[in-house]
Formats: structure tokens, C-alpha cells, sequence
């Protein structure tokens, strides 16, 4: 049942911290990836006039055709807007010590910042009339855990 008073929900802007490794499962062949944002935050210490930045990691899990897009699209260093749900899980290491991680189930992943101009890009633009793909144009995901149907 779901406690209509309660909100479960993570919306971060950060830069990718390693390209996202995409691994399927092994009964359902369902895809999920995983990567790492990490978010700045800048604060002012009055008593010693400086300026500090701190930054935060955090760990992104996509399953489905979102994870499909991530492998696809995301890269090192890449702003993005990520959208979803915190998820904590447990396991037992090696030694038997029972670990705990928490990360954000991502639900829309948005490409943010300049669009990089590849080398297949620049080919296309110089032998083609066509109009280069705007950001706005690519997908940009939105899929819960269980629902592979959803289109981006």
C-alpha cells in the first residue's frame, strides 16, 4: 500500500564520473547500468573570507531501455539531469559482513550542456542539407524498475 503522505523523490544535475557499464541479466536478459554523478556545491566561510567546494557522489542505476540510453548516449564528464528514486539494498560480502549501499533509481535521464561534435557529425553536416540533431530531439528516458514498455 502506498502512504499517500510520503514522497520518494531525487532530482540531481551533475557531471558523470566514468562511462556507464551496461550489463544484462542473466535469466531475464534485462538491461541495467550503473555510473556515478557527482554534484558540486559552493559555500562561503564568513570568519575565514574563503570560498570552499565540496562535492557529493552519487550512484545511478537505470534498467530498461533508459540503461540502453545511457551506454549509448553518456560519457565522462556529460551534464545531465537525472530524475528517480532513492533504493537502499543489502548483500553479504566474502566475509559474510552484511553491506548496505543506497543509490537513485533513475526514471528520466535528460542531456544537458553543449552537444559534442563527433567526427561522423561533422561528415554528415558537410555533405548533407540536413539540419544537425538538436538535444531537445534525443531521448531522454523515463521508465520505473518494472515497466520495459514505456517508450522514451
Amino acid at each position: 500500500m502506498r502512504d499517500i503522505n510520503s514522497l520518494n523523490r531525487v532530482m540531481l544535475i551533475g557531471h558523470i564520473g566514468q562511462k556507464p557499464e551496461l550489463r544484462y541479466l542473466p535469466q531475464t536478459e534485462r538491461p541495467v547500468a550503473r555510473f556515478t554523478l557527482a554534484t558540486n556545491e559552493r559555500f562561503f566561510n564568513p570568519n575565514t573570507n574563503e570560498t570552499n567546494d565540496r562535492t557529493e557522489w552519487h550512484r545511478v542505476v537505470a534498467w530498461g531501455k533508459l540503461a540502453e540510453f545511457c551506454e549509448k548516449y553518456l560519457d565522462r564528464g556529460r551534464q545531465i539531469y537525472v530524475e528517480g528514486k532513492l533504493r537502499t539494498r543489502n548483500w553479504q560480502d566474502k566475509e559474510g559482513n552484511k553491506r548496505y549501499t543506497t543509490e537513485v533509481t533513475a526514471q528520466t535521464i535528460v542531456l544537458l550542456g553543449k552537444r559534442e561534435v563527433t567526427l561522423e557529425d561533422q561528415k554528415m553536416e558537410s555533405t548533407s542539407d540536413s539540419f544537425p540533431v538538436e538535444e531537445s530531439s534525443l531521448p531522454s528516458g523515463g521508465e520505473d524498475e518494472g515497466d520495459d514498455e514505456v517508450p522514451f
